[in-house]
């Protein structure tokens, strides 16, 4: 982020776009997306979810992906790895209810199947499907249900709607967005859909992205373009501290709105990677709102470090501590644990010129405490979002984080999520 000025998305407001938001966008918004879900039994809770979705473009995509730091990597992250070398793709196939990790040969060989049954239904080389899983560590892909259950999908240009629920697993509500941008005299579409609720943690976490455009993009500019909205946004997240086996984010580029393709260092290829990163922040700030057991949703402000880097180690340790986030959940104003995230961060910090606020509520002032509100400060503590702004008045490096509050639904949630 470039320093100077205000930093984005305040909370206590909605977050505005700077670009045209498509009233229900989801991935299928720009031209020539097709989606659509099936229920294969995948998941046991009940025949009315859905499990397995796919979208599909009617056109050869210049494709990027980012995908987990986790060494522990699922097959269908390996697949996908090896095929977004070629820079092209034209569909993706994902499952929730079965992660596919830690499966050896035989979760490849399911991934791959995986493809080519995706590949057989739309038409196309299994060489141009990604595959993606999310769910349980460890149990097989039940194969058997999967091959029924791609016969049984329907896809639609409004299909993204399905295809955000089929990625599900303990999400409580889809997560989708679409923007339309101005490239020159041509109007481009930039859509997606993500999920992710548990496992969440900075370098990604359980989370699945799928992004898609319109727009047609050099295939180099893709990758970067991808990459720096990653950064900003779901590398900005904390849920639990831990780092999933299957993080994927896809971003596919059809180039059906026939502009020439977008390059570094132009300015629509600038106003691309901003709305890029405008839909990705939002995606990433819904997972975090939806972060297990969650009742509020966290924003860590910090201005004012010697670098961005040191700004971003200190807001994703504040937005990951146990003790912040406790404190939070039962709206109490002990911020020293905030200060104290910030000091073992790994950020160079001199205490005699922090700045603490929540909200517009300032707590510490040059290091020293101020005299505050307390019932005030539970009030804003209470509310549905929740932001604290330190300025280290070191420097220009600025960066943004978002998590959630620990409530015991949290445990509830995972002390049994296997069985």
């Amino acid at each position: 982020m470039n320093g100077g000025g205000v930093l984005p998305y305040n909370m206590g407001s909605p977050m505005s776009f700077t670009h045209s938001s498509i009233p229900d966008g989801t991935v299928t918004s720009p031209a020539g997306f097709l989606a659509g879900a099936a229920y294969a039994g995948i998941k046991t809770r009940g025949e009315d979810l859905l499990d397995l979705g796919l979208l599909y473009s009617e056109s050869l995509c210049v494709a990027a992906g980012v995908f987990t730091a986790n060494k522990i990597r699922a097959a269908p992250v390996l697949l996908c790895q090896e095929r977004i070398s070629n820079k092209r793709a034209r569909a993706i196939f994902v499952n929730s209810g079965c992660a596919n990790a830690c499966t050896g040969e035989q979760g490849l060989a399911d991934a791959l199947e995986m493809a080519g049954l995706a590949a057989g239904k739309v038409g196309v080389s299994p060489e141009e499907v990604l595959v993606a899983s999310t769910g349980v560590i460890g149990i097989p892909l039940p194969m058997e249900r999967i091959r029924g259950g791609v016969e049984r999908i329907s896809l639609s240009p409004d299909g993204g709607h399905k295809l955000t629920r089929a990625m599900m697993t303990t999400d409580t509500f889809p997560k989708e967005v679409a923007l339309s941008v101005r490239l020159g005299d041509r109007k481009a579409t930039i859509g997606g859909v993500a999920k992710g609720a548990g496992m969440i943690y900075p370098n990604m976490a359980t989370l699945l992205c799928f992004l898609a455009t319109d727009a047609a993009l050099e295939a180099g500019f893709a990758e970067a373009s991808l990459r720096r909205a990653v950064d900003d946004s779901f590398n900005m997240i904390a849920i639990d501290g831990d780092t999933s086996t299957n993080d994927t984010v896809l971003l596919l580029a059809n180039g059906l709105t026939g502009n020439k393709p977008l390059e570094a260092g132009t300015p629509e290829g600038e106003v691309f990677q901003d709305a890029l990163r405008q839909v990705c922040i939002h995606l990433a700030r819904c997972i975090a709102r939806d972060g297990e057991g969650a009742t509020r949703l966290i924003e860590v402000q910090v201005d004012g470090a010697v670098t961005e880097a040191d700004a971003r180690l200190a807001a994703r340790t504040v937005v990951n501590s146990s003790l912040v986030k406790a404190a939070v959940h039962g709206a109490d104003p002990n911020w020293g644990r905030i200060v104290a995230a910030v000091g073992r961060s790994g950020a160079e910090v001199d205490q005699s010129r922090i700045d603490l606020y929540l909200g517009k509520l300032c707590l510490l002032k040059s290091g020293s405490p101020v005299v505050f509100d307390n019932e005030e400060a539970r009030r804003v503590l209470s509310n549905d979002e929740v932001c604290f702004v330190v300025r280290l008045n070191l420097g220009g490096g600025r960066a943004v984080a978002w998590g959630c509050d620990l409530s015991e639904q949290y445990v509830v949630i995972n002390c049994a999520y296997a069985t």
